[in-house]
């Protein structure tokens, strides 16, 4: 840890006091939450019970956690242990997401099987995450790796296959030619394969799909009924799923080419048809490969635009590049004829592979026209322009505006250009209206060994055929040549080599492995009854879905909560559920962020080898810990391991303690939002763990027995007591955890202030502090509550939360501020419901304030109830 971190020896700074120990303390009250079985629930929650399951996204096993995990798992945590003080029952379980190329990786560059590794990187994790004190029900345990996961993951393939959700069919991919493989989208790098470094190409295979198209509609509409979800995670699954209305064009070609007579291209702007300068395809269009069959320089583009990935961020950076084709296509209004292009921006696999190009009023095309000096005719007037002058030079005009140049559509508005271009389209026989949608069917298949097994077989006569249930689950072998470039399941000696169920001949088996999106898209569900010998038992879905609050990253608000909506429906579909959306409510969290530090050379530097210090002039200095190595500290962003900006939480939990680590996290910005790590922030919360720890003990022997009733001459204490209760429920309520955490500060400030009052309202607010602060420190509130109730087997964990008493919530006097002339002269305070007589007369006897009249007539007297009295002499 880095040396700028005060030591809690000198934290403490009164190494004579009590002092807390939380070493012994946090271990000790762990083991006494799973004696008792603090947080375990029944697979079916008991009728009339009001259950509450909360779920954190599950971790994947890298090793170790990292300061993500705490403050998402701490999160969790509180909200779990105060809906259980609320009277919940609560479901609060902990898996692991355990497939995935990391672990293969691991076993190509170790020589470990990724099993070993997985497991034991959750085996350390286990015991991290245990160490932080979080009420998750350990028994519910599970990982994706598991064959008992993993196999009925194929049963619901299975099901879903034969509802019609799943899907073999070609589809271009990314292939590295070196290591035999597809590779997303997120793996291919300035072209090249991210492991093998090889030009990656675009290849047609069969792959195996998931029908997630079948519910656009549905997905796109449910969004507005998930009221506590995030607006902005709305928003992206709403553009992810791109509902667009348009038209469907068809352009007849000149002269049919290998017997394809049109195009049809998907328009969201058929009202600019008359600004048509080229048509373009993409690289895998039939067009594009009958121009590559003829033209050995058509071939090589398209080659070119194959070795780029395919994703929408890579296509959107590269440089846009096209190839004429020769080929000419006609206008279906004018008859005009329009040169075909192959151009690397244009997507197989959105809309028809085809696009229109309208450079005027689109900023790609025009790009792309000037590039190769096409025509541009702008169609779309600007509101108050003049179409004689009006010109489009170097940036597209995409705003509303009239249709001119456009024969028909001339003097129309866009909307209304849409509607009539759509019309003649129709009339013509050329096109017709559609809604289109950006979504496409999920790609599940995965050439590599640590997956789950796809449940096929396929036979040379049969066909394609599903693994017998008796034959499930089609477990992973175990002895893998990872030595090998390519699948490893599919270069296996014996594994796939199978009898075909349906004719008994020698048959293969799939060799393609699902997507760990797959894994993760119902995990949630089963965890309602993670034992059974059928993928989710219905009683115990019924019972416990939705998951009522759900917390994770935004970086996964699309693909893995699209990917559970579909499930979710899926899975009703085929009869394991009832319920559509597996989330009732969603929390995304923001980062923990921390400094980054540079040496000399350049290098990353972690914080533990930095040393600080502050030059003359006050500015704060870093070098290399043990030299004179200048450091360059630099800004406060994310951590990450490349970076090297990461802090150790094991390090923090050994150093500082469980509780010092749940309450900073929680206490420096609302959740939502990112949060700076900082040494002397950890430093200040532990300060405070052990200042509640000694207000408790010093305060032992002058309390009253437990049960003694609060004294009447206590009221001001009693009154600041169950304000807190009142706002730190309140804060609990609404996620609003920092706010929480400065509530709880400014309550221990105030029973510090209080020394005069007397016992029983002093124990009164000492136990209140314990039991407002467990759901934040849960071992501190424990061992605080031991220390105020001797002898009691009664735990915080399994409390009911307290409740204000609303006759202390009302105040009893108001503060006023004192202006004379609009300056503010006082403050005073006055009894509510006090007559104006006597507020005037309060104010005015105030010293500043006979100072500032100087002997002079009050002219005015204004009062603001609840505010201000303004005198005006």
């Amino acid at each position: 840890m880095n040396d700028s971190i005060a030591s809690p020896d000198k934290a403490a700074q009164e190494p004579a006091a009590p002092r807390y120990n939380f070493r012994a303390a946090e271990p000790r009250w762990q083991k006494a939450w799973d004696d008792k079985a603090c947080f375990a629930v029944p697979d079916v929650p008991p009728a009339g019970a009001a259950k509450y399951y909360v779920l954190e996204m599950f971790p994947y096993p890298s090793g170790k956690i990292h300061m993500g995990h705490v403050r998402n798992y701490t999160l969790g945590d509180v909200v779990a242990r105060y809906k259980r003080a609320r009277g919940h029952l609560v479901m609060h379980p902990m898996g692991w997401d355990a497939f995935g190329l990391p672990a293969e990786n691991a076993a190509r560059e170790r020589g470990v099987h990724p099993a070993a590794w997985t497991y034991q990187n959750i085996a350390n994790m286990r015991d991290e995450l245990k160490r932080m004190g979080l009420s998750l029900e350990w028994a519910r345990e599970f990982a994706t790796c598991d064959p008992e996961y993993y196999g009925q993951q194929q049963k619901l393939f299975l099901d879903f296959w034969k509802a019609g959700l799943v899907e073999r069919k070609e589809s271009w991919v990314n292939w590295d030619p070196v290591d035999g493989t597809v590779l997303a989208n997120e793996q291919v790098i300035d072209g090249r394969g991210w492991r093998s470094g090889a030009l990656v190409e675009k290849k047609k295979l069969s792959q195996w799909f998931l029908a997630i198209t079948k519910y656009a509609p549905e997905l796109l509409e449910a969004l507005g009924g998930l009221d506590r979800w995030p607006e902005r995670v709305k928003l992206m699954q709403s553009n992810w799923i791109g509902r667009s209305e348009g038209a469907r064009v068809r352009f007849a070609l000149t002269a049919p080419v290998e017997g394809v007579g049109e195009v049809e291209v998907f328009t969201t702007r058929p009202d600019t048809l008359f600004g048509m300068s080229f048509l373009a395809v993409a690289a895998e269009h039939p067009l594009a490969a009958a121009a590559a069959a003829r033209d050995a320089k058509a071939a090589d583009f398209v080659a070119e635009c194959r070795s780029m990935g395919t994703s929408e961020a890579v296509i959107e950076q590269a440089e846009k590049k096209g190839y004429d084709t020769g080929f000419r296509v006609k206008h279906p209004f004018t008859g005009e004829e329009y040169p075909v292009w192959i151009a690397n921006f244009v997507l197989m696999e959105y809309g028809t592979g085809a696009i229109f190009g309208c450079p005027a009023h689109d900023q790609r095309d025009l790009d792309f026209a000037r590039k190769y000096h096409l025509s541009v005719t702008p169609v779309v007037l600007p509101k108050g322009a003049d179409a004689a002058t009006f010109a489009v030079a170097n940036e597209a005009f995409t705003e509303d505006g009239v249709a001119f140049n456009s024969g028909f559509l001339d003097g129309l508005d866009v909307a209304a250009s849409k509607r009539r271009a759509i019309d003649e389209l129709e009339k013509l026989g050329a096109g017709n209206g559609v809604v289109n949608w950006r979504l496409r069917d999920w790609g599940v298949s995965r050439q590599r060994y640590w997956g789950c097994p796809i449940p096929f077989i396929h036979c040379d006569d049969c066909g394609v055929q599903p693994v017998p249930d008796d034959q499930l689950p089609v477990r992973l072998p175990e002895d893998v040549d990872f030595s090998k470039p390519g699948n490893p399941l599919d270069n296996h000696p014996t594994w796939k080599h199978v009898a075909c169920p349906s004719c008994g001949k020698p048959a293969r088996r799939e060799t393609d492995t699902c997507d760990t999106f797959v894994d993760s898209s119902w995990y949630f569900a089963r965890f309602c009854s993670p034992r059974a010998e059928v993928p989710v038992t219905t009683a115990a879905v019924d019972g416990w879905l939705p998951v009522d609050q759900y917390i994770g990253g935004i970086e996964h608000a699309i693909l893995h909560l699209l990917y559970s909506r579909f499930f979710s429906r899926a899975m009703k579909a085929t009869g394991h559920l009832t319920v559509e959306e597996p989330f009732a409510g969603l929390f995304t969290q923001g980062m923990v962020q921390h400094e980054s530090y540079k040496g000399a050379d350049g290098r990353w530097l972690y914080p533990e080898e930095i040393d600080f210090s502050l030059a003359p002039d006050g500015a704060r200095t870093a070098t290399v810990k043990g030299g004179n190595e200048p450091v360059t500290i630099g800004r406060v962003e994310a951590m990450s391991k490349s970076k090297r900006n990461t802090v150790d939480p094991g390090a923090i939990i050994a150093k500082y303690g469980a509780d010092t680590a749940r309450w900073f996290i929680l206490s420096d910005n609302p959740p939502d939002r990112d949060m700076e790590w900082t040494e002397s922030g950890v430093a200040g919360a532990y300060r405070f763990t052990q200042r509640v720890f000694r207000m408790v003990e010093n305060a032992l022997p002058t309390l009253p027995p437990a049960g003694t009733a609060p004294e009447a001459e206590g009221k001001a204490l009693r009154r600041a007591t169950h304000r807190c209760i009142a706002t730190v429920t309140e804060a609990l309520e609404t996620f609003a955890f920092n706010v929480a955490v400065a509530r709880l500060y400014e309550f221990a400030n105030a029973i510090e202030a209080a020394k005069d009052a007397p016992g029983g309202a002093k124990r009164e607010a000492l136990e209140m502090l314990a039991r407002l602060s467990s759901p934040m420190m849960p071992h501190l509130a424990e061992e605080a509550w031991s220390l105020l109730r001797p002898g009691t087997d009664e735990m915080i964990a399994q409390m009911a939360w307290p409740e204000a008493d609303p006759s202390l919530l009302v105040a009893e006097s108001v503060t006023l501020a004192v202006q004379v002339l609009g300056k503010l002269r006082a403050t005073i305070e006055v009894p509510v419901g006090a007559s104006e007589d006597a507020i005037f007369a309060a104010a005015e006897s105030e010293e500043n304030v006979q100072r500032a009249i100087a002997g002079k007539p009050i002219r005015k007297r204004i009062h603001v109830p609840g505010r201000v009295v303004n005198l005006v002499v």
